[in-house]
């Protein structure tokens, strides 16, 4: 069974230019809190199977994960997957959809997260920390909204 949340923001950037801006890796160094660093796994445009491995610092230590692009729908929607074994976490699956819907002349960024595959104790500590999880998350959408309203 899945741990969901989501987190919805409205910007003032265009649908393209918000769904742009999720996908540009070289640009969250100048908004993301907390990078170290990201590796890109390939070349060229990100595309369904584009991976890189992203080193934030969190809590005081470094934490790698190891993402995925898993569609791409321009400019309407965006899902990454985060596959928890492959990194820090050690276990877990972290599915992150974007959903990108032009409103009042605004575009509004829905985010919809999900946490799969804990069990026992990690599953109970995941079900109190979705909490944080989500306002990490929510932290992040909103300095990827106010880089891109500069």
């Amino acid at each position: 069974m899945s741990i969901r949340f989501e987190v919805k923001r409205t910007t003032r950037v265009s649908k393209q230019r918000a769904y742009t801006g999720l996908l540009d890796l070289d640009a969250a160094k100048t908004w993301m809190q907390g990078l170290v660093g990201i590796e890109r796994l390939d070349e060229g445009p990100m595309k369904v199977g584009s991976e890189w491995k992203e080193t934030r610092k969190m809590f005081g230590k470094e934490a790698t994960e190891h993402f995925e692009v898993v569609e791409l729908t321009e400019p309407d929607k965006i899902i990454l997957r985060c596959d928890g074994s492959k990194g820090t976490t050690g276990k877990g699956e972290f599915v992150f959809t974007y959903i990108l819907a032009t409103t009042n002349n605004a575009t509004e960024i829905t985010l919809n997260g999900e946490i799969n595959g804990l069990t026992g104790f990690s599953r109970f500590i995941g079900k109190l920390m979705v909490g944080t999880f989500k306002k990490a998350c929510a932290k992040d959408l909103d300095a990827l909204i106010t880089h891109l309203e500069k």
